[in-house]
């Protein structure tokens, strides 16, 4: 199984892989608990690739990436 979108362009968005799994694993768990998520036409049927999707479309953003 491919991961989409890569790893190498969500770290255009975020620097740090650590923060990357962690803003995602939060955010996969609110989508679980929520069933809402913020994309238009998703591509993925996971909650992490719904929530690794946000971040790439700049829906999820993280305060202090250093």
């Amino acid at each position: 199984m491919i991961l989409e979108p890569s790893v190498d362009r969500l770290q255009t968005k975020i620097n740090s892989k650590y923060t990357l799994v962690t803003l995602a694993a939060k955010r996969a768990r609110q989508i679980q608990l929520t069933k809402r998520h913020q994309l238009e036409n998703p591509q993925s049927a996971t909650y992490v690739g719904l929530a690794l999707e946000e971040i790439m479309d700049d829906k999820l953003k993280v305060k202090n990436d250093e």
